[in-house]
Formats: structure tokens, C-alpha cells, sequence
């Protein structure tokens, strides 16, 4: 005899009702599940909030940004070697940084974990072909995450006081980590359309926020710390003898 598919199924299904779980059967017990979910969605926001508060008045555009003496482009993948369009975006910020005079040394800082990815070095030929000489540009080769390039910004290669720049999505976490890690940071959002994947960038941010707090609070060794540099230092000596002037 022929099993139907509800005979089929029946079994199965039986299993998979008893295993979910059972919605409160009471309208009081429904109340505290729907606080209950209330309470976790706020505590997952938290941290949003907190990133936002703690950065909307540092929040600029690339013609209001205060002057600085380094601007920190913070790496966003590679397309066959080449800056990904929302790096691309961000390194068009920065080179207009620099020619306006709100900057006189761009510091890139981005991911080389392996030889056949380079994000400094491309940036670095991006930006020098659209005028940023090559002598102001700095490489961060160890750049693995937002926290790493703050604190090696830092306690590397000495800056004090810099413009971020990246997407408006991701600018709140960089100013505040890099607050955090020492640095009197404001930031410029580079202008993008809102496609998907800028979506997908905001939505990563949530998740990102908790790592962010914890980072903030915590205060982490970077992946990779290794000796102090002079690279910021000698360009901005190099710059003051050639006649550069930003603050």
C-alpha cells in the first residue's frame, strides 16, 4: 500500500512541533516574552547609541573638516589588485583633503596579511595618481580591523590628532575607537550611493558596535604591534621644509 505524503510526513512533523519551543499559553506569560524581546533588542542597540552619541558632532565634510596635521584612510578591500569603489571613495576624500590644505600627510592603513593582498600599497599608487605625492604617504601594512589601525595609528607611528576617513556608515565606530585608543580624531564620510551593499555596511555596523565597546573598554593589543615608526613623523619634517602649512 501507497504511503501519502501526509503519512509520509506525519511523523517528521510531529518531531519537529515538540522540539520548538511553545508560545506562553497566558496572556500574562505572553506580555513578559514580548518585554522579554523588548529588553534584547535595546541591549543589542545599545552599543549603535552609544557610537553615535559619543561621535555626531565629530561627523564632517571633506570642506568643513578641521585641519589636521594626517588624514588616516582606513583600507575597504581590493578588486584585482585595484582600490574596491567605496575605497576608491574614500581615497578620493583624502586626496582632496590634501589638496585643499586640511592635511599634509595621508597615513593608509589596511590589510597585507599575505603577499598576493596589499591594500596600503594600492591605495598608495591610487592616491599618487591623483596628485598626492608619493613622500606624503604613509603605509600601515598591519591595519586588520578599526581598533588595529586606531592604536597603531597611535603608539606606531605617533599621530595625536587626525581626520578619519571613511564611509558614513562606518566613521562613528573610527572616530570613537580612535578617540579610545588616544587620538583627537574628527571624521569625513565619503559620498556613496545607497546601494546594497552600503545596506549591507550599516547593518554589519550593529554587530560591529558590540566588538567596538568591547574593544573600547577593554583596550586590546592590536593583532600586530611591532616597533615605532618615523614614517609620519619624517613626512611631516619633509613637508615643513618644502613649505606645507596645515595645522
Amino acid at each position: 500500500m501507497r504511503l501519502g505524503t501526509k503519512g509520509r510526513f506525519a511523523a517528521p512533523l510531529r518531531w519537529l512541533a515538540s522540539a520548538l519551543p511553545r508560545p506562553p499559553g497566558t496572556r500574562r506569560g505572553q506580555r513578559r516574552l514580548v518585554q522579554a524581546l523588548m529588553v534584547a533588542c535595546a541591549v543589542a542597540l545599545a552599543p549603535m547609541a552609544w557610537l553615535h552619541v559619543s561621535a555626531d558632532d565629530r561627523v564632517r565634510t571633506a570642506a568643513d573638516a578641521p585641519a589636521a596635521q594626517v588624514a588616516v584612510v582606513f583600507g575597504a578591500g581590493l578588486w584585482q589588485g585595484r582600490p574596491s569603489p567605496y575605497l576608491a571613495h574614500r581615497l578620493d576624500a583624502a586626496a582632496e583633503l590634501y589638496r585643499s590644505g586640511k592635511v599634509r600627510v595621508v597615513l593608509v592603513t589596511g590589510d597585507n596579511s599575505r603577499v598576493e593582498y596589499d591594500e596600503p600599497d594600492a591605495m598608495r599608487a591610487y592616491l599618487t595618481a591623483r596628485g598626492v605625492p608619493d613622500a606624503r604617504v604613509v603605509s600601515d601594512y598591519a591595519g586588520f580591523d578599526t581598533w588595529d589601525s586606531c592604536v597603531r595609528a597611535k603608539r606606531i607611528f605617533g599621530v595625536d590628532r587626525a581626520v578619519l576617513v571613511s564611509q558614513g556608515f562606518h566613521i562613528r565606530r573610527a572616530i570613537t575607537l580612535c578617540r579610545a585608543a588616544g587620538i583627537d580624531a574628527y571624521g569625513v564620510g565619503a559620498a556613496d550611493v545607497h546601494d546594497v551593499t552600503w545596506y549591507y555596511g550599516g547593518t554589519r555596523e550593529v554587530l560591529a558596535a558590540g566588538k567596538a565597546l568591547l574593544d573600547a573598554v577593554f583596550e586590546p593589543d592590536p593583532h600586530f604591534l611591532g616597533p615605532r615608526e618615523s614614517g609620519v613623523t619624517k613626512a611631516l619634517a619633509d613637508d615643513l621644509t618644502a613649505g606645507g602649512g596645515a595645522g
